[in-house]
């Protein structure tokens, strides 16, 4: 049987924390609109901020449906499953935002990824928990962890910032959705910090 839980903390923030993907659902307010739901990773990139709050760094690659939807209406639901162990599904249903390159808070996040490979970042996703719950996660596999995969951070690792900007101008769902929203503000600001 689930719970809900009021924070994020004890053993609900060390679940977090110890799986190595957790994934990302949106959607925009239009009942035909696209429903997206993203798989994240790239350890290190996944931080508690507090007993409330969660942020991660948002990379370039092939959209930016997330943040058209947080930028629209700021509905996010996180989901983490237990790949090993005890079984358990956890989602943080919450309101999310996100943070460009161009905005102060910028730097205020980034030390929080600190040791993350951040190569590629265009925006911190913050969210802000309105309910926490698990459920039993019974049907959920057991798989195993071997390793990072290193092609996206060396991918974008290899490009100067204005190559990086380029490159997410360049792609077709970035500058909107897929349905037309806003997405990701272009041209990218230049990071003005020193790479995470």
């Amino acid at each position: 049987m689930g719970q809900t839980y009021e924070r994020i903390e004890g053993r609900i923030r060390s679940f977090i924390e110890e799986q190595p993907v957790f994934f990302a659902a949106t959607a925009p307010l239009a009942a035909d609109g696209h429903v997206n739901l993203s798989p994240k990773g790239r350890k290190g990139t996944l931080v508690v901020v507090d007993e409330l709050t969660l942020a991660y760094l948002d990379f370039g690659g092939s959209g930016a449906e997330t943040i058209a939807h947080v930028r629209e209406n700021g509905r996010i639901t996180l989901m983490w499953c237990a790949f090993s162990g005890p079984p358990k599904v956890l989602r943080v249903h919450g309101e999310g935002e996100a943070v460009f390159r161009d905005d102060p808070r910028w730097a205020e996040f980034l030390p929080c990824f600190e040791g993350a490979d951040g190569a590629g970042a265009r925006a911190v996703i913050v969210v802000r928990a309105r309910r926490i719950s698990d459920a039993c996660g019974f049907a959920v596999p057991f798989m195993d962890y071997r390793e990072e995969r290193t092609q996206h951070a060396e991918h974008l690792g290899r490009k100067t910032d204005d190559e990086f900007g380029a490159y997410c101008e360049s792609k077709p769902y970035v500058g909107v959705s897929l349905d037309g929203l806003p997405a990701l503000p272009l041209p990218l600001p230049a990071r003005t910090d020193r790479p995470v």
